[in-house]
């Protein structure tokens, strides 16, 4: 017999709210945090996505980023109010301090350089850690915005297109609810 595929772990709203909260302060790393964690909440970006997101790809007056998914598709994400303002935030600071010195990344290191995925993934595990919440992944905030959108009535297909699935049967995973 087949063994069933584990329910995906998400985190409730109140959670959530926890999390973005944790990053405190006003300098760049603090603002570069609160924009990645609401980014990746706001829009369902998977790690690589956020990774990979340029400067270009970002609309500000639109409110939505281009985020290249598996297979290279490219799809377009939505930033809420406070993920908008978050990375407006931090894009400023950034320019204000002189800390650009990559042109193109978003999310930038200490050095200067492209955020990796695994320094995108450490920056979401130690504020999950700084919010009391169990051990916490950039999916984890992936699988918390589809659940909270199918929680709230949103469409199956809509939720579908929102997380770039090429199937619905992958986007049915979320259907745990």
């Amino acid at each position: 017999p087949r063994r069933g595929r584990p329910l995906s772990r998400f985190l409730t709203p109140a959670q959530i709210e926890a999390l973005l909260a944790s990053p405190a302060g006003d300098d760049w790393t603090a603002l570069r945090d609160r924009a990645l964690l609401e980014l990746l909440y706001s829009s369902g970006a998977r790690v690589a996505g956020a990774a990979a997101l340029r400067l270009s790809e970002v609309d500000e007056a639109e409110g939505t980023v281009s985020l290249r998914g598996e297979g290279r598709k490219e799809r377009l994400g939505g930033l809420a109010g406070p993920a908008a303002r978050a990375l407006k935030a931090y894009l400023h600071a950034t320019e204000r301090e002189g800390r650009r010195r990559n042109p193109r990344a978003v999310f930038l290191n200490k050095a200067r350089g492209a955020l990796s995925a695994r320094g995108i993934a450490r920056v979401v595990e130690r504020h999950a850690k700084a919010a009391g919440l169990p051990p916490t992944s950039p999916h984890v905030l992936r699988h918390s915005f589809a659940t909270h959108l199918l929680e709230g009535g949103a469409n199956l297909r809509a939720v579908q297109e929102m997380l770039g699935h090429a199937c619905l049967a992958t986007t049915q995973f979320y259907t745990h609810l």
